[in-house]
């Protein structure tokens, strides 16, 4: 069996049978790039118009591109074969060839501040700048329309969509980490269009003037209980210090005087007009040399 379909002069359908009793289907279509007797006619004017006009016909024939840029030619419409031209000098037919320029520097934007709310219902604003630039300079002039404002409405969009999927506190300290999530988001996505993301970096994060007075009186609380923590510790270890002493003076008790001797010449280095100091009887005795019995030192 051998079914035969034709739907056009350049175009045929058909179905038919193998030896193996399967069927095979085909469908047989003319190259698209085969130039038909209008290009042609078209194409043998133009030359004959650079002819004619010649040479000044070379000042609208030949074009120049810079070394950071290329250029993309369509002939009545398509592309033409070879690629982008450039860097350098390149020839076009007038009145059929047209051509764009595409720059391959790196070009930077910023992103507008966006409002989101991040996933621990924090509504803050944050932007960011993104740097790309041009890989395939073919595919950022066929496959989009405008590949600069198509990439910075991306940016916007796909910031909001990674900063929801982060707290708070995730998005104040990972920042290097969201930035790199960005980037690679960017980059998967702009990859058709011939467009690469070289680096993605978020700029500022705003939050809430309320927030903001929350967080400093809980910073503040939070160093304040820090303090009186090291306060308590410099106590304890003092008093470990002062009992250490204490034993050594009990075993030498003249070191007890040198000790008030020493508090008294401190006191007196302060411009004082009243110094109270006590004063133990146990010294006076020791100048006296009374055998007395020791009684507890009074002061007097």
């Amino acid at each position: 069996m051998h079914v035969k379909l034709r739907f056009s002069r350049h175009m045929d359908f058909g179905c038919y049978d193998k030896n193996s009793g399967e069927v095979e289907c085909y469908l047989e279509i003319p190259n698209p790039e085969a130039v038909g007797c209008v290009e042609r006619f078209a194409t043998f004017m133009s030359l004959l118009l650079v002819i004619i006009t010649f040479p000044f016909s070379l000042f609208e024939c030949f074009k120049v591109v810079q070394e950071f840029e290329r250029a993309v030619i369509f002939r009545l419409g398509r592309l033409r074969k070879g690629g982008a031209r450039g860097p350098g000098l390149f020839f076009v037919l007038p009145c059929i060839d047209t051509y764009r320029k595409v720059d391959l520097r790196t070009v930077s934007f910023d992103v507008p501040p966006q409002e989101v709310l991040t996933r621990d219902s924090v509504t803050v604003a944050v932007d960011a700048v993104v740097y790309y630039r041009i890989k395939e300079p073919l595919n950022a002039v066929v496959k989009v329309a405008d590949y600069s404002a198509s990439t910075r409405l991306l940016a916007a969009t796909t910031l909001r969509n990674v900063l929801g999927m982060r707290d708070l506190a995730q998005l104040l300290s990972d920042r290097e980490a969201i930035s790199h999530m960005m980037q690679a988001n960017l980059d998967e996505a702009t990859d058709p269009w011939g467009v690469e993301v070289e680096r993605v970096e978020i700029k500022d994060v705003r939050l809430p003037v309320q927030l903001q007075r929350a967080m400093a009186a809980e910073a503040e609380a939070d160093r304040e209980a820090r303090a009186k923590i090291i306060a308590a510790e410099g106590e304890i270890k003092a008093s470990k210090a002062l009992k250490e002493a204490s034993l050594v003076m009990i075993d030498n008790p003249m070191a007890l005087q040198l000790r008030y001797l020493q508090s008294l010449n401190t006191i007196s280095a302060e411009k004082n007009s009243t110094i109270i100091f006590p004063f133990p009887l146990d010294f006076l005795r020791t100048f006296l040399g009374n055998p007395g019995p020791s009684n507890p030192s009074l002061p007097i």
